[in-house]
C-alpha cells in the first residue's frame, strides 16, 4: 500500500475524493485508490450511477467507497459536498479533479452560449471550486497539507478540430494547476496534472468509427486501458508532499499526437 505522507484519518487510512468518479477514467482511478487502501469518495451528478459504481468497486477491491451526489459547477453543491467530507472523514489527503464534459465536433460559429457555459462550468469552474474548498480543509487539518491532481487531457496542449470550448477549458486547467502548485507551497499542498490521450472509456467508444484529424481526414486512433491512467495517478499520489509530478502525459503510443497534423 503506497500511502501519501500527508496524513491519515483516525483509522489510519488516507482519504481521497474523485470527481466524475462514477464512470470512465474517474471510476478507474477510484478503483486503484480503493485497492491501495484509500478511503475513496466519488462524486458526480447521478446518484444512481455513483452508488452502483461504489458498490461494484467495493465488491471488487474490498475497499471503502462513499458516493456523494454533487454538481461541481454549482458553488452551493460543492460547499455541501465538502461539508460532508469534513464531517464524515475529518480530512482530505487527495483531490482528483476529473469531472469533465465535451461536445461532438461543432464548428466554432455554431457553438451556443449554453453549450460553452456548460462546459466551462464543469471542466474549469468545477475544478476551481473543488480546489478552493480542498485548500480550506487541507490548510487547517492535522497533519496539514494534501495533494490535488487535475485531469488536463492532451487537449491542454493540442486541440482536436472543432473543439474550442473543451480545449479552452483544458488549457485553463494547466494555468490552474500551476497557480495551485505555487499557492500551495506554504501549506504543504502539492498539485500536479495528468494529460490523458485516448483511454478506453464510454466517452471514447464513439471514436471507434474514426475521428477527424487536423489534415481533414478521418482516422481510427489507438486507445489504452484506463487502468494505465489510474496507475499513473496512484504513483503521483504516493509521493511524499515534498515531491511532485507537475505534469505527466499518459497516452496510446501510436495515437497521432506527436507530429504534424
Amino acid at each position: 500500500m503506497s500511502m501519501p505522507a500527508s496524513g491519515r484519518s483516525q483509522d489510519g487510512k488516507a482519504v481521497a475524493l474523485v470527481t466524475g468518479g462514477g464512470t470512465g477514467v474517474g471510476k478507474a482511478i477510484a478503483k486503484a485508490l480503493a485497492a491501495d487502501g484509500y478511503k475513496v469518495i466519488i462524486t458526480g451528478r447521478r446518484m444512481d450511477v455513483l452508488q452502483q459504481a461504489a458498490d461494484d468497486l467495493a465488491a471488487e477491491t474490498g475497499g471503502s467507497l462513499r458516493a456523494i451526489s454533487a454538481d461541481v459547477g454549482e458553488p452551493s453543491s460543492v460547499a455541501a459536498l465538502f461539508d460532508v467530507v469534513s464531517r464524515e472523514f475529518g480530512r482530505l489527503d487527495l483531490l482528483v479533479n476529473n469531472a469533465g464534459m465535451g461536445l461532438p465536433g461543432v464548428a466554432m460559429e455554431e457553438i451556443s452560449f449554453e453549450q460553452w457555459s456548460a462546459i466551462v462550468s464543469v471542466n474549469l469552474t468545477g475544478a476551481f471550486l473543488c480546489t478552493q474548498h480542498a485548500f480550506r480543509l487541507m490548510k487547517v487539518q492535522s497533519p496539514r497539507g494534501g495533494r490535488i491532481i487535475n485531469n488536463g487531457s492532451i487537449s491542454a496542449t493540442t486541440p482536436r478540430p472543432n473543439s474550442a470550448p473543451y480545449t479552452a477549458t483544458k488549457h485553463a486547467i494547466t494555468g490552474l494547476t500551476k497557480s495551485t502548485a505555487l499557492d500551495g507551497r506554504d501549506f504543504d499542498i502539492a498539485c500536479g496534472q495528468i494529460d490523458i490521450g485516448n483511454a478506453t472509456t464510454e466517452m471514447t467508444q464513439r471514436m471507434s468509427a474514426g475521428v477527424p484529424q487536423a489534415n481533414g481526414t478521418t482516422a481510427v486512433e489507438p486507445t489504452i486501458d484506463a487502468a494505465h491512467v489510474a496507475n499513473a495517478v496512484l504513483y503521483m499520489a504516493s509521493l511524499p508532499l515534498d515531491a511532485n509530478v507537475l505534469t505527466m502525459t499518459v497516452m496510446a503510443t501510436k495515437m497521432p499526437f506527436v507530429g504534424r497534423g
